[in-house]
């Protein structure tokens, strides 16, 4: 069964990654313009019309823009845990959507999407219920997991035997440590509900790299506190000290902030 990944965009002004596991399609995330998000699939020669759902990590408008949008427009259900939905309806922005498209998920539950099983699991983020997804499909499993404040064993598990993961890599530290943000925002951003920088998701890949996982995406990267070439030798040097080799069937791959990234077959 022909199962494709690509991020169309990750970064704090927009997130949306699109998959496809045989006749079955789905974004993670709809936090463009629908619009943007429209085009974006076009280039991967995909209809909106051919989406069979939007899943939610969370509320926050950089994961949320479009999806109400998008439903509308398309009758795409969207799935969100309950206290994400009641965020998401307290938001003007996201306007109304039909009944029947108002979904709900739960963490640790599977649910049947076509070909493909979907579970959300906890993640720690400074949103009311936050979730990352694993997908499993034909013996394989996909991973989306951004805006994590603090590495968990839970989330260890969750990442584990991955065959393709999409991980945040949000920040330096002295980027973050040295900029002009303001102290509280900083806080917020180091803290175990903010982000999760590029030292420690290296050392959370070294952690959980296995014969299984072959595709990393590099995401959710800081437009003010990191750069791509930065986040992608930092990961990769901690990566290269632990003995885990990147080259051959292991690929690192950065996620565009602002564009569709490099579609890989799963």
């Amino acid at each position: 069964m022909p199962i494709e990944f690509c991020p169309i965009a990750s970064g704090s002004s927009g997130n949306s990654t699109y998959i496809s596991v045989g006749e079955t399609h789905m974004l993670i995330d709809a936090g463009l313009s629908g619009i943007r998000i429209e085009k974006s699939l076009r280039a991967l020669n995909v209809d909106c019309s051919a989406i069979d759902a939007i899943f939610i990590t969370h509320e926050h408008s950089d994961h949320t823009q479009g999806a109400c949008i998008l439903s509308r427009r398309f009758n795409i259900p969207i799935y969100a845990t309950p206290k994400t939905w009641e965020c998401m309806e307290k938001n003007r922005n996201n306007g109304a959507i039909a009944k029947q498209n108002k979904q709900f998920v739960y963490a640790e539950e599977n649910l049947i999407l076509g070909d493909a099983v979907v579970r959300p699991f906890v993640i720690s983020h400074d949103a009311a219920e936050p979730v990352g997804y694993n997908i499993f499909a034909d013996d394989k499993k996909i991973t989306v997991t951004t805006d994590i404040g603090c590495v968990t064993d839970e989330l260890k598990a969750r990442i584990a035997e991955s065959d393709v993961l999409l991980i945040e890599s949000n920040h330096d530290v002295d980027m973050v440590m040295n900029g002009s943000y303001p102290y509280q925002l900083k806080k917020r951003i180091l803290g175990d509900h903010g982000h999760l920088s590029n030292v420690n998701c290296g050392k959370l890949l070294a952690e959980i790299m296995c014969g299984r996982l072959k595709h990393i995406y590099l995401g959710h990267l800081s437009e003010d506190n990191n750069r791509p070439a930065l986040a992608y030798e930092t990961v990769f040097n901690i990566l290269e000290a632990r003995g885990v080799k990147i080259g051959g069937e292991k690929s690192l791959y950065l996620a565009e902030r602002s564009g569709v990234s490099r579609k890989v077959l799963v």
